[in-house]
Protein backbone atom coordinates (compact mmCIF):
# COMPACT_ATOMS: atom_id res chain seq x y z
CA UNK A 1 0.00 0.00 0.00
CA UNK A 2 1.37 3.31 -1.15
CA UNK A 3 -1.49 5.71 0.92
CA UNK A 4 1.68 8.31 1.06
CA UNK A 5 0.90 9.24 -2.37
CA UNK A 6 -2.64 9.95 -1.66
CA UNK A 7 -1.59 11.98 1.55
CA UNK A 8 0.52 14.01 -1.28
CA UNK A 9 -2.69 14.57 -3.83
CA UNK A 10 -5.12 15.41 -1.29
CA UNK A 11 -5.25 18.70 -3.02
CA UNK A 12 -6.17 17.54 -6.28
CA UNK A 13 -8.94 15.52 -5.06
CA UNK A 14 -10.36 18.47 -3.43
CA UNK A 15 -10.21 20.52 -6.54
CA UNK A 16 -11.88 17.12 -8.06
CA UNK A 17 -14.46 17.07 -5.44
CA UNK A 18 -15.70 20.70 -5.76
CA UNK A 19 -15.71 20.06 -9.76
CA UNK A 20 -18.13 16.98 -8.88
CA UNK A 21 -20.25 19.01 -6.71
CA UNK A 22 -20.65 21.66 -9.79
CA UNK A 23 -21.23 19.67 -12.33
CA UNK A 24 -24.09 17.97 -10.32
CA UNK A 25 -25.53 20.94 -8.45
CA UNK A 26 -25.86 22.41 -11.89
CA UNK A 27 -27.15 19.35 -13.97
CA UNK A 28 -29.95 19.05 -11.22
CA UNK A 29 -30.86 22.81 -11.03
CA UNK A 30 -30.89 23.24 -14.53
CA UNK A 31 -32.93 19.92 -15.19
CA UNK A 32 -35.15 20.53 -12.58
CA UNK A 33 -36.42 23.82 -13.96
CA UNK A 34 -36.68 22.77 -16.94
CA UNK A 35 -38.31 19.32 -16.03
CA UNK A 36 -41.25 21.30 -14.41
CA UNK A 37 -43.03 22.52 -17.66
CA UNK A 38 -41.84 19.34 -19.66
CA UNK A 39 -43.63 17.48 -17.12
CA UNK A 40 -47.07 19.34 -17.72
CA UNK A 41 -46.59 19.14 -21.32
CA UNK A 42 -46.29 15.26 -21.20
CA UNK A 43 -49.59 14.92 -18.93
CA UNK A 44 -51.13 17.69 -21.63
CA UNK A 45 -54.15 17.11 -23.29
CA UNK A 46 -52.67 17.96 -26.60
CA UNK A 47 -52.05 14.76 -27.80
CA UNK A 48 -48.91 16.76 -30.31
CA UNK A 49 -47.19 17.85 -26.61
CA UNK A 50 -47.42 14.73 -25.29
CA UNK A 51 -45.92 12.47 -28.03
CA UNK A 52 -43.33 15.63 -28.80
CA UNK A 53 -41.97 15.43 -25.77
CA UNK A 54 -42.74 11.52 -25.00
CA UNK A 55 -40.09 11.43 -28.03
CA UNK A 56 -37.56 13.86 -26.24
CA UNK A 57 -37.37 11.59 -23.26
CA UNK A 58 -37.39 7.85 -25.17
CA UNK A 59 -34.30 9.22 -27.03
CA UNK A 60 -32.69 10.43 -23.85
CA UNK A 61 -33.77 7.64 -21.64
CA UNK A 62 -33.08 4.88 -24.44
CA UNK A 63 -28.96 5.86 -25.38
CA UNK A 64 -26.07 5.84 -23.02
CA UNK A 65 -25.51 8.97 -21.29
CA UNK A 66 -21.27 8.07 -22.45
CA UNK A 67 -22.63 7.92 -26.02
CA UNK A 68 -24.58 11.25 -26.11
CA UNK A 69 -21.74 12.77 -24.25
CA UNK A 70 -19.72 11.88 -26.93
CA UNK A 71 -21.94 12.64 -29.37
CA UNK A 72 -21.81 16.37 -28.01
CA UNK A 73 -18.58 17.04 -27.58
CA UNK A 74 -17.21 15.12 -30.86
CA UNK A 75 -19.97 15.00 -32.65
CA UNK A 76 -20.94 18.90 -32.51
CA UNK A 77 -17.49 19.72 -34.42
CA UNK A 78 -18.52 17.83 -37.54
CA UNK A 79 -20.86 20.53 -38.72
CA UNK A 80 -19.01 23.38 -40.41
CA UNK A 81 -22.36 25.56 -39.76
CA UNK A 82 -22.32 25.41 -35.93
CA UNK A 83 -18.31 25.93 -35.62
CA UNK A 84 -18.64 29.24 -37.80
CA UNK A 85 -21.65 30.37 -35.11
CA UNK A 86 -21.46 32.41 -32.34
CA UNK A 87 -22.51 28.88 -30.36
CA UNK A 88 -19.12 27.55 -31.14
CA UNK A 89 -16.91 29.12 -28.29
CA UNK A 90 -19.42 27.57 -25.85
CA UNK A 91 -19.82 24.40 -27.63
CA UNK A 92 -16.22 24.22 -27.80
CA UNK A 93 -15.68 24.30 -24.13
CA UNK A 94 -15.96 20.53 -22.21
CA UNK A 95 -17.20 21.91 -19.27
CA UNK A 96 -20.53 23.19 -21.32
CA UNK A 97 -20.86 19.66 -23.27
CA UNK A 98 -19.90 17.83 -19.95
CA UNK A 99 -23.04 20.08 -18.23
CA UNK A 100 -25.22 20.06 -21.64
CA UNK A 101 -24.94 15.64 -21.79
CA UNK A 102 -25.59 15.77 -18.22
CA UNK A 103 -29.22 18.09 -18.03
CA UNK A 104 -30.60 16.95 -20.77
CA UNK A 105 -30.20 13.67 -19.71
CA UNK A 106 -31.09 13.89 -16.04
CA UNK A 107 -33.66 15.76 -17.48
CA UNK A 108 -35.28 13.00 -19.00
CA UNK A 109 -35.74 10.89 -16.26
CA UNK A 110 -36.95 13.83 -14.23
CA UNK A 111 -39.19 14.80 -16.70
CA UNK A 112 -40.98 11.13 -16.46
CA UNK A 113 -40.39 10.69 -12.74
CA UNK A 114 -42.90 14.19 -12.06
CA UNK A 115 -45.59 13.62 -15.29
CA UNK A 116 -45.95 10.20 -13.66
CA UNK A 117 -46.44 11.99 -10.03
CA UNK A 118 -49.13 14.06 -12.09
CA UNK A 119 -50.61 11.11 -13.76
CA UNK A 120 -51.45 9.83 -9.80
CA UNK A 121 -52.70 13.22 -8.51
CA UNK A 122 -56.46 12.46 -6.74
CA UNK A 123 -59.07 13.43 -9.70
CA UNK A 124 -61.11 15.22 -6.63
CA UNK A 125 -57.87 17.73 -5.92
CA UNK A 126 -57.85 19.09 -9.50
CA UNK A 127 -61.93 19.66 -9.05
CA UNK A 128 -62.04 21.22 -6.25
CA UNK A 129 -59.24 23.74 -8.03
CA UNK A 130 -62.02 24.27 -10.61
CA UNK A 131 -64.66 24.39 -8.29
CA UNK A 132 -62.89 27.63 -6.50
CA UNK A 133 -62.52 28.94 -9.95
CA UNK A 134 -58.51 28.69 -10.09
CA UNK A 135 -57.05 28.79 -13.90
CA UNK A 136 -54.90 26.63 -15.53
CA UNK A 137 -52.05 28.62 -14.54
CA UNK A 138 -53.22 28.97 -10.98
CA UNK A 139 -53.89 25.46 -10.81
CA UNK A 140 -50.77 24.43 -12.02
CA UNK A 141 -48.98 26.78 -9.39
CA UNK A 142 -50.87 25.79 -6.22
CA UNK A 143 -51.94 22.25 -7.14
CA UNK A 144 -50.44 20.50 -9.73
CA UNK A 145 -46.71 21.27 -8.84
CA UNK A 146 -46.67 21.20 -5.68
CA UNK A 147 -48.73 17.57 -5.17
CA UNK A 148 -46.50 16.38 -8.07
CA UNK A 149 -42.97 17.49 -6.02
CA UNK A 150 -44.00 15.81 -2.83
CA UNK A 151 -45.27 12.46 -4.49
CA UNK A 152 -41.96 12.36 -6.58
CA UNK A 153 -39.26 12.92 -3.84
CA UNK A 154 -38.66 9.90 -3.36
CA UNK A 155 -38.05 8.73 -7.17
CA UNK A 156 -36.15 11.85 -7.63
CA UNK A 157 -33.56 11.36 -4.83
CA UNK A 158 -32.68 8.17 -6.79
CA UNK A 159 -32.13 10.23 -9.57
CA UNK A 160 -30.22 12.87 -7.82
CA UNK A 161 -27.78 10.13 -6.95
CA UNK A 162 -27.42 8.67 -9.89
CA UNK A 163 -26.66 12.10 -11.31
CA UNK A 164 -24.14 12.65 -9.10
CA UNK A 165 -22.28 8.73 -9.99
CA UNK A 166 -22.50 9.65 -13.32
CA UNK A 167 -20.51 12.69 -13.18
CA UNK A 168 -17.51 10.00 -13.24
CA UNK A 169 -17.85 10.36 -17.28
CA UNK A 170 -16.32 14.03 -16.84
CA UNK A 171 -13.29 12.46 -16.64
CA UNK A 172 -13.81 10.93 -20.44
CA UNK A 173 -13.16 14.45 -22.40
CA UNK A 174 -10.49 15.98 -20.07
CA UNK A 175 -12.19 16.96 -16.78
CA UNK A 176 -10.49 16.53 -13.72
CA UNK A 177 -13.23 15.34 -11.09
CA UNK A 178 -12.68 12.83 -8.79
CA UNK A 179 -12.52 9.91 -10.64
CA UNK A 180 -10.86 11.94 -13.48
CA UNK A 181 -8.03 12.72 -11.34
CA UNK A 182 -7.73 9.17 -9.55
CA UNK A 183 -6.90 7.77 -13.16
CA UNK A 184 -4.17 10.70 -13.51
CA UNK A 185 -2.93 9.65 -9.88
CA UNK A 186 -2.60 5.87 -11.31
CA UNK A 187 -1.07 6.74 -14.35
CA UNK A 188 1.56 8.96 -12.89
CA UNK A 189 2.11 6.53 -10.09
CA UNK A 190 1.69 3.25 -11.28
CA UNK A 191 -0.89 2.46 -8.51
CA UNK A 192 -4.41 1.20 -9.33
CA UNK A 193 -5.84 0.33 -5.38
CA UNK A 194 -5.70 3.43 -3.29
CA UNK A 195 -6.50 6.34 -5.83
CA UNK A 196 -9.62 4.56 -6.59
CA UNK A 197 -10.60 3.47 -3.27
CA UNK A 198 -10.35 6.80 -2.57
CA UNK A 199 -12.44 8.49 -4.93
CA UNK A 200 -14.93 6.00 -3.92
CA UNK A 201 -14.63 6.86 -0.45
CA UNK A 202 -15.61 10.55 -1.70
CA UNK A 203 -18.84 9.64 -3.79
CA UNK A 204 -20.27 7.57 -1.11
CA UNK A 205 -19.24 10.45 1.58
CA UNK A 206 -20.84 13.19 -1.26
CA UNK A 207 -24.00 10.42 -1.32
CA UNK A 208 -24.23 10.48 2.29
CA UNK A 209 -24.79 13.75 2.22
CA UNK A 210 -27.08 14.01 -0.54
CA UNK A 211 -29.53 11.41 0.35
CA UNK A 212 -29.64 13.38 3.95
CA UNK A 213 -30.13 16.16 2.63
CA UNK A 214 -33.33 14.91 0.24
CA UNK A 215 -34.78 13.39 3.55
CA UNK A 216 -35.15 16.21 5.11
CA UNK A 217 -36.86 17.63 2.06
CA UNK A 218 -38.99 14.62 1.99
CA UNK A 219 -39.95 15.28 5.62
CA UNK A 220 -40.60 18.67 5.02
CA UNK A 221 -42.87 18.51 2.24
CA UNK A 222 -43.71 15.08 1.87
CA UNK A 223 -44.56 14.45 5.45
CA UNK A 224 -48.50 14.22 5.07
CA UNK A 225 -48.27 11.14 2.49
CA UNK A 226 -46.43 9.19 5.13
CA UNK A 227 -48.72 6.77 6.89
CA UNK A 228 -49.32 7.12 10.37
CA UNK A 229 -49.20 5.20 13.42
CA UNK A 230 -51.83 4.75 15.97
Amino acid sequence: MNWEVIAENLGRYAEGTWLTLQLTVLALGLAFALSLPLALARTSARRWLRLLVGAYTLVFRGTPLLIQLFLIYYGLAQFGALRQSFLWPWLSSPLVCVLLAFVLNTCAYTTEIFAGGLRHLPPGEIEAARAYGMGPWTQARRILLPAMLSRSLALYANEAIMMLHATSLASTVTLMEVTGVARNITLNYYIQFEPYVTAGAIYLALTFVLVGALRLAERRWAAYLQPRRG
